[in-house]
C-alpha cells in the first residue's frame, strides 16, 4: 500500500492500525464493533498485500494524537484541548488534529452551548437577528431549545421557529463565526461539506420542549404566516405511536372518539406495546371482537393504515385542543391540580 497517508480512507487506516497492533489485540476491539463494522474492517485488512513502513508509523502517530485529543477533551473541553496541543505541536498540526477528530467524532457546533444552561445561551442570544437564534436553537437539545424558544418574545417566536424549519445548511465559516461570538474561547475547524440542521423535524423536536401557550402561539402566528408549513408540522407534532404518553382515562375518551375501523386499521401495524395498551383500555368483550376482526382483516394497503392513523391523530388534538385530554409536554402547563 503505496499511498500517503492523507489519501487513504478512515477504513484503510483503521486496517492498517490493527494490523499494525497485531491480531491478540485487535482481537480483543472487534469485541466493541457491530457485526457490520467486523465484516467491512475484515474485508478492507484482507485487501492490504504489504504496508509501508513509513505509512504504519504515521497512522499509528496520528491515532496516539487522537487519543491524546479526546482525552484533553474530556477533561476541560475541546478549547482545552486546542490550547494544549498547539503547545505540543504548534497552532496548523493542534488545528489538524482537533479537525480529524471532531470527523471520527462527529462533535456537533455548540457543543459547549448543549452544556450550559439555558438561561445562560437566551441571557446571550435573545437580542440577537432571529436567523441566529434559529442556528443556534438548530443544534442545541430539543428540550433545551424549547426552553429557549418560550421565553423569547412572544412576536419573535413564530419568527425563529419558522426559520429553524426552512433552514437547509450552513456554511462552516459562518457557524464558526457565531459558535466563537456566543464562547470566544471555542474555536474548531470543520469540513468543507456544509453542515446541516433545522428543517422541519428539527422545529417539532423543539416545539415537543415547550409549553402548551406557546405551541399555540406559535401555530397560529404560522397559519397566518405560511398556512402549509404550519400544518405540516401540526401532522409531525404527535404521531399515532405517540398515544403511549396519554393515560388511561384519555385512552379510553380516545376509544369513544374515533371510528373503530380507523382503530383497528392503526393497530394493525402498530407495535405490541401499543396494542396491549389500547386493548387493556377495552372491556375484554371488545378487545376480543377487535382482535378477531383484525385478524380477518388480511392484508392491508400501508396507505390505508397511515391514512387512519391520520385520523385518530386529528381526533387526539382536538381532544387536547378542547380541554378533554392532556398530552405530557415540556413547561409546567400541564400540571392537574
Amino acid at each position: 500500500m503505496a499511498r500517503k497517508r492523507s489519501q487513504l480512507t478512515g477504513r484503510q487506516k483503521a486496517a492498517i492500525l490493527l494490523i499494525s497492533l497485531g491480531p491478540d489485540i485487535s482481537a480483543q476491539i472487534y469485541k466493541y464493533l457491530t457485526d457490520e463494522e467486523i465484516e467491512k474492517l475484515s474485508l478492507e485488512i484482507s485487501s492490504v498485500k504489504k504496508v509501508d513502513s513509513e505509512i504504519k508509523d504515521e497512522v499509528i502517530d496520528q491515532f496516539h494524537q487522537i487519543v491524546q485529543a479526546q482525552d484533553y477533551i474530556s477533561q476541560g473541553g475541546i478549547g482545552y484541548a486546542k490550547t494544549v496541543l498547539e503547545k505540543a505541536f504548534g497552532k496548523q498540526e493542534a488545528s489538524n488534529i482537533i479537525n480529524r477528530l471532531t470527523q471520527s467524532l462527529q462533535v456537533r457546533p455548540f457543543d459547549f452551548a448543549r452544556k450550559a444552561d439555558p438561561q445562560q445561551v437566551l441571557n446571550f442570544i435573545q437580542n440577537e437577528h432571529p436567523q441566529t437564534i434559529a442556528l443556534v436553537l438548530s443544534y442545541l437539545d430539543p428540550e433545551q431549545a424549547g426552553q429557549i424558544l418560550s421565553e423569547l418574545p412572544q412576536e419573535m417566536q413564530a419568527d425563529v421557529a419558522k426559520r429553524i424549519a426552512t433552514m437547509d445548511s450552513t456554511s462552516p465559516e459562518i457557524i464558526s463565526q457565531v459558535e466563537n461570538v456566543l464562547e470566544r474561547h471555542i474555536s474548531s475547524s470543520y469540513t468543507e461539506d456544509y453542515t446541516h440542521a433545522g428543517g422541519i423535524q428539527a422545529v417539532v423536536e423543539v416545539l415537543n420542549g415547550v409549553d402548551r401557550s406557546t405551541e399555540r402561539t406559535i401555530l397560529d402566528a404560522l397559519e397566518i404566516q405560511d398556512p402549509e408549513l404550519a400544518e405540516e408540522i401540526k401532522k409531525r407534532m404527535f404521531v399515532f405511536e405517540d398515544i403511549v404518553i396519554l393515560d388511561n382515562r384519555a385512552i379510553q375518551r380516545v376509544i369513544r372518539e374515533v371510528d373503530n375501523e380507523d382503530l383497528q386499521l392503526a393497530l394493525k401495524v402498530s407495535s405490541e406495546e401499543v396494542k396491549e395498551l389500547i386493548f387493556q383500555n377495552m372491556s375484554k368483550r371488545m378487545a376480543e371482537t377487535f382482535r378477531e376482526e383484525m385478524e380477518f382483516m388480511g392484508p392491508v394497503r400501508l396507505r390505508d393504515v397511515e391514512e387512519a392513523q391520520t385520523r385518530i391523530v386529528s381526533v387526539i388534538r382536538r381532544l387536547e385542543e378542547i380541554g378533554e385530554i392532556i398530552i405530557a409536554r415540556g413547561g409546567g402547563d400541564d400540571i392537574i391540580v
